[in-house]
């Protein structure tokens, strides 16, 4: 198997490409349509970068497992060593409304666990990358999350957590911020640019596997909802929700969340 840091290097040149292709579509009113299902929506430039992708990596890597929301789910990816993770474009809707920031978000998991990982945003030409037992880097520079406290802290995610049910007493007082793709927001959690990133909701694997190994790289604390490690490449694809911070941080969203 080639090591972590090759196929890091496959990864980063697949994700640059896959920008080069979604920046054809991107403010050109690309055809889009709802998947069904609550499964949300997907344009015409969605599966050129999927199929651009799955050619390109198992090309590369025949041996591999597929995952990747735009294409039929194959079992077989359960029984390979590895297997690819990918998200095309994470933050449809904000490419369909022609905003900056979506992303592409490529990962390998070598059994349950990711150990190379590739966020891109072209258009921002921001590129987060780890690989296992490496520093997380964005545009080459090591990140790091804040050491911040819950009090006054700004925590990435969606409106309905701040509903009290969702929490043991009053809801702690953080200050709640959006951001359409997911991944980004792990990888804006990681680097310090945001004290966290929350969700309750169950994730689909390609929208965290690339972010959650950036985060957990770069030093902040990354687990589901419950404060469990997270796993991958299940026969679900989903994990738990998501609570990636600083471990104080973290810490006290854990102690906190109902």
């Amino acid at each position: 198997m080639p090591a972590p840091e090759v196929d890091l290097a496959l990864l980063a040149e697949a994700a640059r490409d896959a920008g080069r292709i979604a920046l054809r579509y991107w403010r050109r009113d690309p055809r889009a349509w709802d998947k069904g299902g609550d499964a949300g929506p997907v344009t015409e430039a969605d599966l050129a970068v999927n199929d651009a992708l799955e050619a390109r990596l198992m090309g590369a890597r025949a041996d591999y497992g597929w995952l990747s929301e735009e294409s039929e789910a194959d079992p077989a990816r359960l029984d390979a060593r590895r297997c690819f993770i990918i998200d095309p474009i994470d933050g449809t809707r904000a490419f369909i409304d022609g905003q900056e920031g979506f992303s592409h978000s490529l990962a390998v998991a070598e059994g349950d666990r990711i150990i190379a990982a590739v966020v891109h945003l072209p258009v921002l030409d921001l590129t987060y990358t780890a690989v296992a037992d490496g520093p997380a880097l964005l545009n080459g520079v090591p990140i790091a999350p804040t050491g911040a406290d819950i009090d006054g802290a700004t925590v990435l995610t969606y409106r309905a957590v701040t509903e009290a049910a969702n929490w043991r007493g009053v809801l702690p007082p953080f200050r709640r911020e959006f951001r359409s793709s997911l991944a980004w927001r792990l990888c804006l959690a990681a680097e310090g640019r945001f004290d966290a990133a929350l969700s309750l909701r169950a994730a689909w694997e390609w929208d965290i596997a690339a972010g959650s190994l950036i985060a957990e790289r770069a030093g902040a604390a990354v687990s589901d909802r419950r404060g469990q490690p997270m796993r991958f490449n299940s026969p679900r694809a989903q994990v738990d929700g998501l609570i990636v911070a600083g471990d104080r941080l973290h810490g006290q969203l854990l102690a906190a969340l109902a």
